[in-house]
């Protein structure tokens, strides 16, 4: 039974039209209520007002649940608006009937209760409850004796009935569409602020990660000129040194200083392969796109990476197959990328700790994994692990991954990584294959240029 009732009562809950406009209903039936009773216990000139009191009691009981209703976003009847308007005819013709007939005060309730009706609802039904005033106020004409009866003024109330049904509802039509307009405005007004605010969050990690790239493009210069300085100071000095050696070697000696001058000029040749490499490292970088076998590159990577610290304790591994197809690309931008990874790796192990570097194909790419046995990738970390600046090193600068995910992205490629938490992390690379040419032979880097340091990184 009281589930029913509350199905009966109850309506959808309000748009912010609908609340405002249920709002302003509710404080008019207060305000005709208090009126109502001020103007029957005060100024009327009926004898017994206990009626009138009991009527505007019952007027009373409906505004309070009317009120209750919407202080929680309802409407009280609100699936039934006409039998609403049906009893507030029936009420004010009451009302009218025991407090003065025709021209009882109370005749104004009529224009309030279309004025609720025109703000709430369509005007369809505004002009039916215009309708059942009509007819309140007829039934009332005909209900008075005679000679109180006045033609005049049941066809001017009618007349004002109509009219004020006329106004307040092209009125309330004309509020609903502005409320509609700016309703819109402030939607693509929020829209137009929101799609604002993002451009100026892209372009400005547009401009952090250029500021980035160029922070590290320009130590990566500093690099190699250092790089270069050093290997021709060493070199003059390095190349008096193995002209004296050979000098020596040429005259007669005893078999004790031959070996030793052996061994000499053996790590001079070791110290020659090292200028040449720091040589290589302070070339420019070339921005040409060629073809590019990916195991000459790994290991070019790999020769960089051995003079860096640590090196030596780590055991790294490469298994690349020379017969995989050859890349497309900027051979510099690549080397960069595995070089990245790969010192990556070493400050991810401890001593002793293993770095894999695999590569197979799948499909119309190549994937490089290298893996490693260190540390792992903490939950926290793996959102901003691209981005630059973000670093969990003492001395590092945040730009590794970064530039390697920007240079494998400007080549088409995408960077992977799976991680668990003191076991591990492996990087996976992804790269399309070079266009196959007449003549093509699996791991021939056709088009390499050697000798060209790497950039970016």
């Amino acid at each position: 039974m009281e589930s029913s009732v509350l199905m009966w009562t109850l309506s959808p809950r309000l748009t912010p039209w609908e609340l405002a406009a249920e709002n302003i209903a509710v404080k008019i039936r207060w305000f005709g209520f208090l009126i109502g009773m001020l103007y029957v216990n005060f100024g009327s000139s009926v004898e017994d007002p206990l009626i009138l009191d009991a009527i505007l009691a019952l007027g009373a009981v409906f505004t309070i649940l009317a009120t209750l209703y919407f202080r929680h976003g309802r409407v009280f009847l609100g699936n039934y608006p006409l039998l609403i308007s049906l009893m507030e005819a029936f009420f004010v013709g009451l009302l009218c009937h025991f407090e003065g007939g025709l021209d009882s005060p109370f005749r104004f309730y009529y224009l309030l209760s279309l004025i609720c009706c025109a703000i709430r609802y369509s005007a369809r039904l505004t002009c039916i409850t215009c309708l059942l005033d009509c007819v309140s106020y007829i039934i009332l004409y005909h209900a008075q004796p005679e000679p109180k009866q006045a033609p005049f003024t049941l066809f001017f109330m009618l007349i004002v009935l109509v009219w004020v049904t006329w106004a307040s509802s092209a009125m309330s039509h004309l509020l609903k569409r502005i409320g509609e307009n700016l309703t819109a405005l402030n939607i693509a007004l929020r829209e137009n602020q929101t799609m604002l605010e993002q451009r100026i969050a892209d372009r400005t990690r547009e401009l952090q990660d250029a500021q980035a790239l160029l922070l590290h493009q320009e130590k990566m210069a500093a690099f190699g000129l250092l790089a270069a300085g050093i290997a021709h100071e060493v070199g003059n000095p390095l190349t008096s040194i193995s002209t004296v050696v050979q000098i020596l070697e040429r005259r007669g000696l005893d078999e004790y200083t031959r070996e030793r001058l052996g061994l000499v000029s053996g790590q001079l040749q070791r110290i020659h392969g090292i200028l040449r490499e720091l040589i290589n490292f302070s070339r420019p970088a070339s921005q040409e796109r060629t073809r590019i076998a990916l195991a000459n590159t790994v290991q070019e990577a790999l020769s960089i990476a051995k003079y860096y610290k640590d090196t030596k304790s780590r055991t790294i591994s490469a298994d690349i197959s020379t017969n995989l197809p050859l890349l497309f690309g900027v051979r510099d931008q690549l080397i960069q990328v595995f070089f990245n990874l790969i010192l990556n790796a070493i400050d991810a192990t401890p001593r002793g700790g293993k770095i894999d570097i695999r590569a197979d194909r799948d499909g119309t790419d190549v994937v490089i994994e290298v893996r490693d046995n260190g540390m792992g990738i903490a939950s926290e970390h793996v959102e901003r692990l691209f981005r630059p600046y973000f670093t969990t090193k003492k001395s590092g600068t945040g730009l590794g991954l970064f530039v390697t995910n920007k240079l494998v992205t400007e080549h088409g490629g995408k960077v992977e990584f799976e991680s668990k938490l003191g076991e591990g992390t492996v990087f996976r690379i992804r790269l399309p294959l070079a266009p196959t040419l007449p003549g093509d032979t699996h791991g021939s880097a056709t088009g390499e240029t050697d000798g060209q340091r790497p950039v970016g990184g």
